[in-house]
C-alpha cells in the first residue's frame, strides 16, 4: 500500500552510535518503501553550518538520503531546535526538500500540519527568548560569518549550558502547552497535528471549541529504536523501528 514515513529527534553525531546504526539500516531497508520520508527537525545533534558538509560522518547521512531519494523516495526535512542553520546546500546533498515549520499539507486525503515542536513549549520563557534571538537574521548572519572551528566551540558552549540549564527545570516546562496547541489547531483550521521534539512519543486528543483533534508525537532515536509514524491512506499507525527488523 502507497504510504509515508515520519521521523524526528535522530540526533546523529558519531558513526559508531546506535542511532546511526538504526539510521543506515532504515534508509537502506525501510524507508526505501515509503513514497516520501518527512523529518521533523533534528537530524543533526547540531549543526554549525553548511560548510560544515566536508565532514566524513556528515557526507556519509547526505550520500545515504540521497541514495534512498534516487530510489524513488522523496525527502522532506524541517528544521528542528539542535540543527536550523541547515541550510539549501545540505539539503541538495541530501537530495531533499527544505519545508517550513509548520507546514500543511495533504496526507491521504487528510489535512496534516507538521511542525518540529519546539515552538510549543511555551511554558518555557528562557528557552523562547533563546529561540527567538538565535533565528533571527542578525544572529544568524553574525554567526556563521564566524569560521567553523569557532561556531562548533560556542555550539558545545550552548549545548553544555542547556544541559545544565535543564537539570533545574521541572519536567513539564520543557513539554509542549496546551494553549500554545490549541492555538495552532485554531490558526490551521483543525488538523491532525504531527510534532517531535520532546521524545515523549504518543497520540493525543485534544477538544478545541467543540472538535476533537489529534496531536501525534513522534519518538526520539537516542537508544537505538525509535517509535514512527507511518501514514496510508488508513490513517496514521504506529512503527517501531529497530536495527534487528
Amino acid at each position: 500500500m502507497p504510504h509515508s514515513l515520519l521521523i524526528s529527534d535522530l540526533h546523529l553525531s558519531d558513526e559508531h552510535s546506535p542511532a546511526a546504526e538504526l539510521f543506515r539500516h532504515f534508509v537502506r531497508d525501510i524507508a526505501p518503501r515509503a513514497e516520501a520520508l518527512y523529518i521533523l527537525g533534528d537530524l543533526f545533534e547540531y549543526w554549525a553550518g553548511d560548510d560544515d558538509l566536508a565532514d566524513p560522518f556528515h557526507a556519509g547521512v547526505g550520500d545515504a538520503l540521497s541514495r534512498l531519494a534516487a530510489r524513488g523516495t522523496r525527502i522532506f526535512i524541517l528544521h528542528g531546535n539542535r540543527d536550523f542553520l541547515m541550510g539549501e546546500k545540505l539539503a541538495a546533498a541530501c537530495a531533499a526538500s527544505l519545508l517550513p515549520d509548520p507546514v500543511l499539507l495533504d496526507l491521504y486525503g487528510i489535512p496534516a500540519l507538521l511542525t518540529h515542536g519546539d515552538a510549543l513549549c511555551t511554558g518555557d520563557a528562557a528557552y523562547q527568548q533563546f529561540r527567538a534571538t538565535v533565528r533571527g537574521g542578525h544572529w544568524r548572519e553574525d554567526f556563521l560569518a564566524q569560521p567553523l572551528p569557532a561556531r562548533k566551540a560556542q555550539i558545545e558552549e550552548m549545548r553544555a549550558r542547556s544541559e545544565q540549564s535543564k537539570r533545574g527545570k521541572p519536567s513539564d516546562i520543557m513539554d509542549v502547552t496546551g494553549e500554545a496547541v490549541h492555538a495552532l489547531f485554531r490558526r490551521h483550521h483543525y488538523p491532525r497535528l504531527i510534532h517531535g521534539h520532546t521524545h515523549r512519543p504518543a497520540k493525543h486528543l485534544h477538544q478545541v471549541d467543540g472538535l476533537t483533534c489529534e496531536r501525534w508525537v513522534l519518538g526520539d532515536w537516542d537508544d537505538g529504536s525509535a517509535r514512527i509514524l507511518r501514514a496510508d491512506e488508513t490513517g496514521l499507525h504506529w512503527q517501531t523501528v529497530a536495527a534487528t527488523d
